[in-house]
């Protein structure tokens, strides 16, 4: 079965800006990369009908958006390095609204908008402090969302995007 998220990718311009950060080599840090920045809208893990989700996601009836990066590098916790992108609360509740039913039951916490870009291993003591704080700023406009199936792989997830689904109401 294949696992599956709904996300929304940034434009080239917005990744070239992230591309542009500081990535320090650090043993215990692992980096993610350009092919795998997105914002992650719902995660839905292994589900066994794919149209079901399809047929769900194109019932969308949330409007574009404006997201927004920024402004710095920031953590969650001692695990995650991330850049906060705000904006897209309503589409991801419109996400979760109309996919609720499917898949893995939708997170009861807040939606936190971000692009992860770097993990900590589990017994790795990296202080992610020194990597946090760097400004970064960005505006796309988001007029579609993915459905994407993720591969594990020995060198991290591997994305490929099912499907795309515009958001039309004004």
């Amino acid at each position: 079965m294949p696992r599956l998220f709904v996300a929304v990718w940034p434009p080239d311009d917005v990744l070239d800006l992230v591309a542009g950060l500081e990535r320090r080599e650090v043993a215990g840090l692992r980096w993610t990369t350009r092919d795998q920045w997105h914002v992650t809208l719902r995660f839905l893990g292994q589900v066994a009908d794919v149209e079901a989700v399809k047929a769900a996601l194109s019932g969308l009836d949330a409007g574009a958006a404006a997201a927004r990066l920024g402004p710095a590098v920031d953590r969650f916790g001692r695990r995650i390095l991330h850049v906060p992108v705000a904006g897209l609360d309503g589409i991801a509740t419109d996400v979760v609204r109309v996919t609720a039913a499917l898949g893995t039951p939708p997170d009861d916490r807040p939606f936190r908008g971000h692009l992860t870009l770097a993990r900590v291993g589990e017994r790795s003591t990296v202080d992610l402090r020194a990597h946090a704080g760097a400004l970064v700023s960005a505006t796309w406009a988001v007029s579609e969302v993915s459905l994407v199936e993720s591969r594990l792989s020995s060198h991290g997830a591997r994305y490929g995007v099912v499907d795309r689904f515009p958001l039309t109401n004004p």
